[in-house]
């Protein structure tokens, strides 16, 4: 039972959306958890569900194991139960504290505590151990005109929100009271409701988009990599001239101080236009994850090395241990890894920023970066937020809208237009309220100019960042238990 709740509450995830879903189940969810008798009990409640929620939302984890089917294929069933289970602890932990904290409390003061406590155990999952801040609770809003809170509170805003409604609506039961959250969640609807996006200016700059759709198991393959090269070239030169072009990550399969004549060439086929690009960078015996800015010379302008690297995918922790059984990163360069850059704070603009020629200044992140929405301050105000990723690791299932979505969220978080380019896509552009101007498909090869949307000014999250929605998960802990746990304000007679 626990299992198919957690499995339930997943579903407002991308690509299903099915966030009423989401909200019933975690309502059922927590009516178990009233019932449920000593700590132990509600640590295996929590783990149970955790799981549940994390096999369905990270099905997609087993893929990048699939690419080399002979040599990683046997660890894709480990992963996935590793990553459903170990994930699933913090859910544990959550259930484990509410009872513990509030296990003797009113029914209002219980939910809160348990409400606050789910909150706060994503909070910790996108911190700790490097963080993995995805498909945390409050993404089932994404695309809908609640995601606009994340302006003031960003995901965890989203996810506090979310538990208290599911708290609101079994504290209310089925009865009037109901219509109090349901009411609730109407007028936000309603007042945070974007509409449609307005028109560009015409002076906005024109980027392009480009999209190769290079499958992982080809990408590098010596017979294909001319193919995919090539068929760039083509989409950067069609059409007529823009004022930026952009490829995915690792885009040019060579390395930064090697490439030859390939930027000459690649800066022809732009028309003047200035290119961004992934690329691999070495020094000395370290590697980088880079992207880099050419001029209509084909002269590099500017570099950004990854800061935040994926665990097990670009870098192996105990590396040189885990070598000696043959395991080494997914994603790695010459099977070794990758190195960390400097971050935003050694970036080579103040605030880790990129000047793009006769557009301003972006904020850059490659893949895995662009989900760390506590990562993206700067110390001056960028133009944009730029993000180019290689999702052909994902395959073509959940993993590639999940991270589309996590890139609309920042968008909003920020107040400043998105533009994501991807090897196998989702290539967009999304403006600064997470409104897609357009896309190019998942799996599909070509390129799309965009003209580039306003910013906003800088919201409250810019400003302040997690802190005022830590603030409030902690002052909703301790209202349940000292302030509705010591009286009782529950809209029936069940004093469970």
């Amino acid at each position: 039972m626990p299992l198919l709740l957690g499995a339930a509450a997943a579903l407002g995830q991308a690509p299903w959306g099915l966030f009423p879903l989401s909200i019933s189940a975690l309502v059922l969810l927590f009516g178990v958890a009233l019932r449920t008798r000593g700590q132990w009990q509600s640590f295996r409640l929590g783990w149970l569900a955790g799981a549940g929620y994390f096999l369905v939302s990270l099905h997609w984890i087993v893929e990048p194991f699939l690419v080399d089917l002979p040599r990683h294929g046997w660890m894709a069933p480990f992963a996935l139960l590793l990553m459903g289970f170990g994930a699933g602890l913090f859910w544990a932990a959550a259930f484990w504290l509410a009872h513990r904290l509030a296990g003797g409390h009113g029914r209002a003061g219980r939910l809160l505590v348990l409400a606050a406590a789910l909150a706060g155990a994503e909070a910790v999952r996108a911190l700790v151990l490097t963080g993995f801040p995805w498909a945390l609770i409050g993404h089932i809003w994404v695309g809908t005109p609640l995601a606009q809170l994340a302006a003031f509170g960003g995901p965890h805003l989203l996810s506090l929100i979310t538990t208290l409604l599911a708290a609101a609506c079994l504290w209310a039961g089925p009865r009037l009271w109901l219509a109090v959250p349901g009411l609730a969640l109407v007028a936000g609807w309603v007042w945070l409701e974007p509409g449609a996006a307005p028109a560009t200016a015409a002076q906005a700059p024109v980027v392009r988009l480009v999209q190769p759709n290079a499958p992982q198991d080809q990408k590098w393959d010596p017979e294909y990599v001319p193919i995919f090269l090539r068929r760039m070239l083509e989409y950067t030169a069609s059409g007529p001239q823009v004022d930026l072009v952009i490829w995915p990550e690792t885009s040019v399969p060579w390395l930064l101080d090697s490439a030859g004549t390939t930027f000459s060439t690649m800066a022809q086929a732009a028309r003047g236009a200035p290119l961004v690009f992934g690329i691999q960078r070495r020094d000395g015996q370290r590697y980088f994850n880079t992207m880099t800015v050419i001029d209509a010379a084909g002269l590099p302008l500017e570099t950004y090395d990854k800061a935040h690297l994926v665990p097990f995918g670009e870098y192996m922790p105990l590396g040189e241990l885990a070598a000696r059984f043959g395991i080494h990163g997914l994603a790695s360069s010459e099977g070794g890894g990758y190195s960390a850059g400097l971050g935003r704070a050694g970036g080579p603009q103040p605030g880790g920023l990129i000047a793009l020629p006769g557009i301003g200044q972006a904020l850059p992140m490659i893949c895995y970066e662009g989900i760390f929405a506590e990562e993206l301050h700067s110390e001056i105000r960028p133009r944009l937020l730029l993000l180019i990723t290689n999702d052909a690791w994902f395959g073509r299932s959940a993993g590639p809208q999940q991270h589309f979505a996590q890139a609309r969220l920042r968008a909003i978080e920020q107040g400043l237009p998105m533009i994501r380019v991807a090897n196998t896509g989702i290539s967009g552009m999304i403006d600064a309220q997470g409104r897609v101007i357009g896309t190019i498909a998942l799996g599909t090869a070509g390129a799309a100019d965009f003209a580039l949307p306003p910013a906003l000014a800088a919201t409250i999250y810019t400003k302040s960042g997690d802190w005022p929605a830590l603030m409030l998960i902690v002052l909703a802990l301790l209202g349940g238990v000292f302030g509705l746990g010591r009286f009782r304000i529950d809209p029936s007679t069940d004093s469970a």
